[in-house]
């Protein structure tokens, strides 16, 4: 079965890169990382994404611009452990 591909963005390195750990500890799913709109940008120009995670840092029009860019389900990631974090991702395909 193919890997589901999710993109994290957030400004927080350590964070963000956590998120993306928590991600592929799930089978079936692969995280990347980005941490800034450009560099997301350019990571969906070679990758099929499924969902994109909006992480820490990021200002209200950086999340704006990530919103109008990408034609798949964006949503806020708000933290609060790993439980929080699959639910969100799980209805996030669900909107698919």
């Amino acid at each position: 079965m193919e890997n589901i591909e999710i993109l994290v963005v957030g400004k927080h390195e350590q964070i963000t890169r956590t998120i993306v750990r928590l991600i592929d500890g799930k089978p079936q799913w692969k995280g990347s990382a980005a941490f800034s709109v450009e560099e997301a940008t350019r990571l969906a120009q070679r990758t099929a994404f499924k969902v994109v995670l909006l992480g820490a840092g990021l200002s209200r029009s950086e999340s704006d611009k990530l919103r109008e860019y990408f034609k798949i389900p964006v949503v806020q990631h708000y933290g609060g452990g790993s439980g929080l974090l699959y639910a969100e991702i799980y209805e996030a395909l669900k909107a698919k």
